[in-house]
């Protein structure tokens, strides 16, 4: 039901309130409380949460009220959330993460027929510059929605841990309504250097 979600926040905001939590700044996905003078910090995204709490046994008691009030279930340490694998040095007991998408990126590059092809060195080409003059003003069907769901795909890499991507796709995003042949050469380019640095991690 379209009402589904906002019942669901409505539900779980009540819980944690009574729980003692308060968002944390504007963010109504993000959570805190303190708790026998040990922070925990809540984010959530639809009914995916991760928790964090420097005292173990803290966390673990909140933890297990948390996954009774909704029947929930627990996933172990965190080692991938929202399409990113998060990395983390347990036995040096560093907090130090490391994020990447790499199987994100390798379905992309599957998904659009760019696993097997040279990789690039650059997001694009030197001296590339598209404009409107390049726009095609009734692009075909499937290239229009080609085009589309590439610059959508880099767009989440961009907002998530690829920040090297991000002029690229500012670039590419311009032109979604009516993409020509040399918007797709570059966004085709984009996936080629993706490619290389997904062989490289």
């Amino acid at each position: 039901m379209p009402s589904a979600a906002r019942a669901w926040h409505t539900t779980m905001s009540a819980f944690l309130e009574l729980e003692g939590c308060e968002i944390v700044g504007f963010e109504k996905s993000m959570w805190r409380v303190v708790i026998d003078c040990h922070w925990i910090l809540l984010g959530a995204h639809i009914d995916d949460f991760v928790i964090a709490c420097a005292n173990r046994p803290v966390l673990d008691a909140f933890r297990k009220r948390l996954l009774e009030a909704f029947e929930g279930t627990y996933e172990g340490p965190l080692k991938h959330y929202l399409g990113c694998e998060i990395a983390r040095d347990h036995i040096a007991g560093t907090t130090t993460l490391r994020l990447s998408q790499k199987h994100y990126a390798k379905e992309i590059l599957r998904s659009y027929g760019f696993w097997d092809i040279l990789p690039r060195n650059t997001p694009m080409k030197p001296n590339t510059r598209i404009s409107k003059d390049n726009c095609d003003p009734n692009p075909k069907p499937d290239f229009y929605r080609r085009y589309r769901g590439i610059v959508g795909s880099l767009g989440y890499l961009v907002t998530m841990t690829r920040p090297d991507l991000a002029w690229s796709f500012s670039e590419l995003s311009k032109y979604v309504q009516f993409p020509g042949i040399a918007h797709m050469e570059a966004a085709e380019h984009v996936l080629q250097y993706v490619r290389d640095i997904w062989n490289e991690q």
